[in-house]
């Protein structure tokens, strides 16, 4: 058996190839394998209205505040930077799904308003998000997804990595056969 060395502040450490764990027996490795590729497949479903799957996310979190939102409070509840929610939200402006405006409080700070198209296009972006999560989540049944939903929100909440809403994950259990 070959043993790898590194040499570090001249001292040599040795490990041999069978004491490394796999790549595969990491849970971290499959949700990363996994997220892509849902996130890919919302993105597919979401090119079709003209929007990238994080603006649809956008868009539909915008949905929540009619009277708008703070970029800086929407990137913390997505758990975005605001640098990156601030160019979405550009972009969203360019596409006329979305209007920024000066608050009235603040001139400095910016408020994000859905736009009469942005609205209406909520609810399409909103079924394309459920098929995807129906097709990959339905069959496997209500055990499963809820023990996947409770561990990745207790990864969140500990690591306090975005704000965790209360309630549950939808999942629409009549939509796992369509196709991607």
């Amino acid at each position: 058996m070959i043993a790898m060395t590194t040499e570090k502040a001249g001292t040599a450490l040795s490990c041999e190839p069978e004491a490394i764990s796999p790549v595969e027996s990491h849970l971290a490795y499959w949700s990363h394998y996994v997220g892509y590729r849902l996130f890919h497949e919302l993105r597919r479903r979401t090119r079709r209205f003209g929007v990238t799957a994080a603006e649809s996310v956008v868009l539909r979190k915008l949905l929540e505040h009619q009277q708008g939102a703070m970029p800086s409070l929407l990137a913390w509840r997505l758990g975005l930077s605001r640098g990156y929610l601030s160019r979405l939200a550009m972009r969203l402006e360019i596409k006329g799904l979305l209007n920024r405006t000066p608050s009235l409080s603040d001139r400095r700070a910016l408020i994000l308003r859905l736009t009469g198209a942005g609205r209406a296009l909520v609810g399409d972006l909103a079924r394309a998000a459920d098929e995807t999560n129906g097709r990959n989540f339905g069959a496997a049944g209500d055990a499963p997804r809820e023990t996947v939903e409770a561990v990745v929100k207790w990864i969140v909440r500990r690591d306090r990595w975005r704000f965790v809403p209360p309630g549950r994950c939808g999942c629409l259990t009549n939509q796992w056969m369509l196709a991607p």
